[in-house]
């Protein structure tokens, strides 16, 4: 059985937004139900030197949807200063709508991008990838990175979430 470019990423995103969005769902009902002001949670960091759950949440549509979309254009780089203003409920609808557009993919669009060049710029810096070695092992590990982080920082809120709750939905066999 061969694998795809599709099933290894988009398949893969589709999971993790799940997740973000349930355990967000979650957060929102915590937060809400024990008086934890929702706009302090948006500006919450782990330690002062990390960026804060905002910044997380952009990253995972960002390392999702829009490493789909810089493969196709050939160029990905960090996020800009769209989604820095969101409050929760903008945050939760920036998941929603990359889950979204992710689901309108088809398989064979995603896998005619396989083998394709790509760069990703950082300032003057230029790091040369083909999208699939981008995808896999630079975009896969981010987006694990700031799901994690958002759900770290829920958890430190006291939100009672499990492994299950960042696992989401898994592909069992039929």
């Amino acid at each position: 059985m061969s694998i795809s470019l599709y099933d290894c990423t988009v398949r893969s995103f589709l999971q993790v937004l799940g997740s973000v969005s349930g355990f967000l769902e979650r957060g929102r009902a915590h937060c809400e139900d024990n008086g934890i002001d929702l706009a302090g949670v948006v500006e919450t960091r782990i330690f002062d030197d990390m960026l804060p759950f905002r910044f997380q949440l952009v990253s995972v549509a960002h390392h999702s949807l829009g490493a789909i979309e810089g493969a196709r254009a050939g160029v990905f780089r960090p996020p800009g200063g769209s989604g820095m203003d969101l409050d929760y409920t903008g945050l939760q609808g920036l998941v929603t709508d990359a889950k979204a557009a992710l689901e309108a993919l088809s398989p064979d669009e995603v896998n005619a991008l396989e083998g394709k060049d790509m760069v990703f710029e950082i300032g003057p810096r230029q790091m040369p990838f083909t999208v699939e070695g981008f995808l896999l092992s630079f975009s896969t590990p981010n987006l694990h990175f700031h799901a994690t982080t958002a759900y770290d920082i829920l958890r430190s809120k006291g939100v009672p979430l499990g492994k299950r709750d960042y696992m989401g939905q898994m592909r069992l066999k039929a």
